[in-house]
Order: structure tokens, then C-alpha cells, then sequence
């Protein structure tokens, strides 16, 4: 009895392996077919230059077999023309605020599925609902920063900057060695700051006064730039530059002799956030990128890379004491409130700082 019972439980224990190796090899199949699916996938994101960290990009490709076709741009301007062209086509984008309002209302950005995004859950509610966005519907927070000006300390002197005024820009003593925006946003912002104007005027007289500010400035100017903005401070072929405050500090690591300030006038904080185009083909996967770009651990490696101030709530806590007390990444409530957020303009206002900055551009 005791061998058949020996036999009929080794017979049974067989069985049991049998169905738990077919089991194992149906989920391990499933999951097999699933990734293959993935990478059959190949994701196109189009971001700001310098504006994250790679090796987070090839976590998410590692991690879901979702090929990332990553490409930059230098303005909401260029990605905007860019898209409504037709000439490329893209899947997830990172603007800023006013060209998410202007894209909403054009009907170009989908309405995300939250349910494939659940680390939105971690972004703080100051950063959510937001003028440009105000229903929650299009995009998830990636950074903010404001608008600063970045000069050589080797070359200008103290004096010039003690009142850390937007002025530094028109300093004739710098001519030919001062660099501007080269988007008719952020560079007439600069000029509407200048004057006492608010940086979302639609008082068409304030614009032709900014304008005649810019053409004041412009033979002091070497060049209009954006991304070029980098090699040119950093290598000192120019001493005074307004830009991004992320971007001010990746320059400022490369060169010790570089400092920043916003200017005492106000400029601009903006809001860049995550959206998925309407076009795209593949939105499961845009979402999931999104949701993989709001994960805790990559937040904090990605905000350690591009140095500007991040949404996400958990992350900040585990940034080092001395990032969340940096006062160019998070800048003091008395600096904040004396800046603007862009919003989108009416049509009319646009075509006429479009005129206005051709007129700049093209006037010698």
C-alpha cells in the first residue's frame, strides 16, 4: 500500500509541475509577447534642448522595450511651427504654459487618460489646475523656472550689476558682447520689463514702445541666440546673456566666472509641462512615458541633471538640502512675486509682435 500510496503522490507531484511549468511558461509567454509588442513601438518626444537626462530615457526603453525617438527644439515657437506644419510627427511634447493654452484651444493636444498616469497622484496641487490648463485635462507638470541674466564676472564689473537691473542688456559699454533671445516672446518680455509694462500687454502702443527698446538695443548685440547661448558664455566670446535659470546654472558649472540674477524689473516664470498630441498613434505608451517621467527616483536624477525646480512633491524631499535652498532653482516668494507667467495672446497681438520682431530681425 505504501508504494502505491509513494507512486500515486509522485504521479500527482508530477502533475502539479507539469501544470505549474505551464503556467510559468504561458505568463512568461504573455509577458514575452507583450514586451515584443513594446518594441515594436518607437516613441517620438520632442523636448527643449540640454533638457533631460539620457540615461533616464534608456531606463524607459530597458524597462518597457518602447523605442524613444528623442529630438529638441529651441522655442515653443519652432516645436509649434514645426508640428502644425505636418512636417514631422510626434507623440509626446513638453511646451510651455501660454503654447499649451494656445495648443489646447486649437485642438491639437488629447485629453489624457489619468488612470495610465498614476505618479500625477505625487504632483503637488500648486502646480495643478492651473490658468493654462484649468480643467486638468492636457498636461502633467515637468519643471518651472524663471527668466534670468546671466554675466561674467571677470569682464563686468560690480557696479554694473549692484542693482541686478534688466538694464545690464542695454549697457553700452558691453556692446558686441551681449547676447538675446532670439523668440520674440521671451525677447520682447525683457523690453516690456524694462519699461514698467506688463508682460502680456495688449495695449498695442506698449508693444511699439518695446520694439523701439529692442531696436535700441540691438547695436549693442552680437548675436540672437538660443541653445548657441551655452558655447558662447562658457567660452566668454560673450560676457552678459538672458536665459533660462536651469539652463544659467549648467553654464555656470562649466564656467566659475559666470554668475546670474532675475532681474529686479520682474521677468518671466514659466511652466513647462508633458502633453500628448492629438495625431499621436501611440497614446497608451506616450501616457506611460509620462507616468514613467513622474516615478520618484527618475524625477530626482532627472532634476539633478537639467537643475531646474521640480512639481513633483516626493522628489523634492529627496533632493540634498543644499538644491532645495538653491534660490536660482527656487527662487524666495519676494523674487517670484515680481515676475509673469505668459499667457496666450489674442491673434491680433501675436501678428503684430510677429511684425514688430521681422521688422527688428531684418532692419540694419
Amino acid at each position: 500500500m505504501k508504494k502505491n500510496f509513494y507512486r500515486i503522490a509522485i504521479s500527482s507531484l508530477l502533475v502539479l509541475l507539469i501544470v505549474a511549468g505551464l503556467t510559468a511558461c504561458g505568463e512568461r509567454g504573455e509577458q514575452t509577447e507583450e514586451k515584443a509588442k513594446s518594441e515594436k513601438v518607437t516613441l517620438n518626444v520632442y523636448n527643449w534642448g540640454e533638457y533631460i537626462d539620457q540615461s533616464v530615457l534608456d531606463d524607459f526603453e530597458e524597462e518597457t522595450g518602447i523605442k524613444v525617438n528623442y529630438t529638441t527644439y529651441a522655442s515653443n515657437e519652432e516645436m509649434y511651427s514645426k508640428i502644425v506644419s505636418g512636417a514631422a510627427s510626434y507623440d509626446v511634447i513638453i511646451p510651455s504654459e501660454y503654447m499649451i493654452s494656445k495648443m489646447i484651444n486649437e485642438d491639437l493636444l488629447a485629453e489624457l487618460d489619468f488612470s495610465n498616469i498614476p505618479n500625477y497622484s505625487m504632483i503637488g496641487d500648486d502646480y495643478k489646475r492651473l490658468d493654462y490648463d484649468p480643467e486638468e485635462k492636457y498636461s502633467v507638470p515637468y519643471t518651472w523656472g524663471t527668466v534670468v541674466i546671466v554675466y561674467n564676472t571677470q569682464y563686468v564689473d560690480e557696479e554694473d550689476v549692484e542693482d541686478e537691473s534688466v538694464n545690464l542688456l542695454w549697457n553700452e559699454k558691453f556692446k558686441g558682447k551681449i547676447l538675446m533671445f532670439d523668440n520674440p516672446r521671451d525677447a520682447f518680455a525683457l523690453a516690456h520689463s524694462k519699461l514698467g509694462q506688463s508682460l502680456n500687454t495688449l495695449d498695442r502702443g506698449q508693444w511699439d514702445a518695446a520694439a523701439e527698446e529692442l531696436m535700441k538695443q540691438k547695436k549693442f548685440v552680437q548675436a540672437y541666440v538660443m541653445d548657441q547661448v551655452f558655447d558662447k558664455m562658457i567660452s566668454e566670446e560673450a560676457y552678459i546673456a538672458p536665459y533660462y535659470a536651469g539652463d544659467a546654472l549648467t553654464m555656470m558649472d562649466e564656467n566659475e566666472n559666470l554668475a546670474a540674477y532675475v532681474p529686479k524689473e520682474g521677468a518671466n516664470k514659466f511652466f513647462d509641462a508633458m502633453c500628448v498630441l492629438k495625431s499621436s498613434r501611440h497614446k497608451k505608451e506616450a501616457e506611460q512615458f509620462i507616468n514613467f517621467m513622474c516615478d520618484t527616483e527618475i524625477a530626482v536624477r532627472n532634476a539633478e541633471e537639467v537643475c531646474y525646480a521640480i512639481p513633483q512633491i516626493e522628489a523634492f524631499k529627496e533632493l540634498d538640502e543644499e538644491t532645495q535652498e538653491d534660490t536660482m532653482i527656487y527662487p524666495p516668494d519676494d523674487v517670484l512675486s515680481r515676475c509673469e507667467v505668459f499667457i496666450d495672446l489674442p491673434q491680433e497681438v501675436l501678428e503684430w509682435q510677429s511684425e514688430l520682431w521681422i521688422k527688428l530681425k531684418t532692419c540694419y
